[in-house]
């Protein structure tokens, strides 16, 4: 699970908050390895970023499979609510 954060992105900030602060959450996040792109500066490196993965900015919360291969389908863009967030991690898991 590969997470786009940057300090100024309000909607950022509230998934830290309000999403992955949740205890559930938090459970169902434990069957994946979360990596963190702070794309803070937004410079030159970070645009290549974007550009490598095909998104605007952060957030954005990208999944792949044990072979490295992105699942594009379940790609997340933008605030997501907890309760949201923790269905999709058990589709993305396939439970």
């Amino acid at each position: 699970m590969l997470d786009f954060y940057a300090d100024w992105c309000i909607s950022c900030q509230k998934m830290e908050y309000f999403t992955f602060s949740d205890a559930k959450v938090q459970q169902s996040q434990a069957h994946f390895v979360l990596l963190k792109a702070d794309v803070t500066p937004n410079d030159e490196q970070d645009q290549i970023l974007y550009k490598h993965f095909g998104i605007f900015g952060p957030p954005a919360i990208l999944f792949f499979d044990p072979n490295g291969n992105e699942q594009r389908n379940y790609r997340v863009v933008g605030f997501m609510p907890a309760d949201k967030f923790n269905q999709h991690l058990k589709k993305v898991a396939g439970k």
